[in-house]
């Protein structure tokens, strides 16, 4: 380890309020004894304020109170940190090795029972997420860097249909986790607009000379839920979808990633929804026959004909 981290790791494990040995602080780091002695003798002359006690129950302790610093975190502040790493690893979060040496740092800058506590509190803890795609990784990365930067990329990208749209010029103005899938929200210069591109469908990816200015007070996430969910209130042609059931399969379909947007009214037995009519007819009878006959549509009847129709066509297609 270099020597200023070195010499960090012990400013840390003397802030625990413990009173140290040179020995123990070598073992610890896994450092000879007279370069923890050179340490001590470079912090002391920088200013820090360690105090040395000779004799049997001897050993450097640090003045109390001398580190207040944001950078020193309590053990909840810790255990809080190392939780939230866990779940950005599930989501793939593209910086995962700096990741990985951020909370490697936070528990080595612990003394010896915030480390027990720290691993208690981290064993019964557990993340689980689908599996994303390996090779957005360093996608990602650059996108982070371009968004961070305002520099301006070039992508090659495969649209929904499988086809390799032509190369464009992109402003990445964020990225977005939404449902287990990266989005880079972007101003498209092929098309003029500002577009969400799924990032596992970006197939290569270079930095431009070019860079942009993020619009002020643009949200990527505020634009990518505007797409994906029209505003109920500005349209007409909304109709309302009844549904009666058990109570836990209305809870779960009261927290669907579509439906949660579109609830309206929820009681113990029932569930009122407002919808599009396309989007009623074409996705809602796929997300709610797996539920089978947990629920029921009340109404409309259109809906419940669909419903028949679309089982109808599953029964014929698998007794081919």
């Amino acid at each position: 380890m270099p020597k200023n981290d070195n010499m960090l790791t012990i400013l840390w494990m003397l802030n625990s309020g413990e009173k140290l040995t040179a020995k123990q602080i070598s073992e610890k780091l896994e450092i000879n004894i007279r370069t923890v002695y050179r340490y001590m003798d470079a912090l002391c002359a920088s200013g820090v304020p360690i105090i040395s006690d000779a004799g049997h129950n001897g050993g450097y302790s640090l003045l109390h109170n001398f580190i207040k610093s944001p950078l020193l975190f309590s053990m909840d502040e810790k255990k809080t940190l190392l939780h939230a790493a866990l779940f950005a690893k599930e989501a793939g979060y593209p910086l995962s090795e700096a990741l990985e040496n951020a909370t490697s740092k936070l528990k080595m800058y612990s003394n010896q029972e915030q480390e027990r506590l720290l691993s208690h509190h981290l064993a019964g803890f557990e993340v689980i997420n689908r599996r994303g795609y390996p090779a957005v990784q360093p996608v990602l990365q650059e996108l982070e860097h371009a968004v961070a930067n305002e520099w301006s990329v070039e992508i090659s990208y495969r649209n929904s249909h499988e086809e390799q749209s032509p190369y464009r010029v992109i402003d990445p103005y964020g990225v977005v986790n939404w449902n287990n899938k990266w989005y880079t929200i972007a101003f498209c210069h092929l098309r003029n607009e500002i577009r969400s591109f799924r990032v596992e469908r970006i197939l290569s990816i270079t930095r431009t000379p070019f860079s942009f200015r993020r619009p002020n007070e643009f949200s990527a996430r505020t634009f990518f839920m505007n797409n994906l969910l029209p505003d109920v209130a500005s349209k007409s042609g909304y109709i309302s979808l009844i549904i009666s059931g058990k109570a836990e399969a209305l809870d779960d379909l009261c927290i669907h990633w579509f439906l949660e947007h579109h609830l309206q009214e929820r009681t113990s037995t029932q569930a009122i929804f407002l919808l599009e009519e396309e989007a009623l007819y074409t996705h809602v009878p796929l997300i709610i026959l797996p539920y089978g006959k947990s629920i029921r549509v009340i109404e409309p009847q259109n809906l419940k004909n669909r419903l028949v129709a679309v089982a109808s066509e599953l029964m014929e297609y698998y007794q081919v």
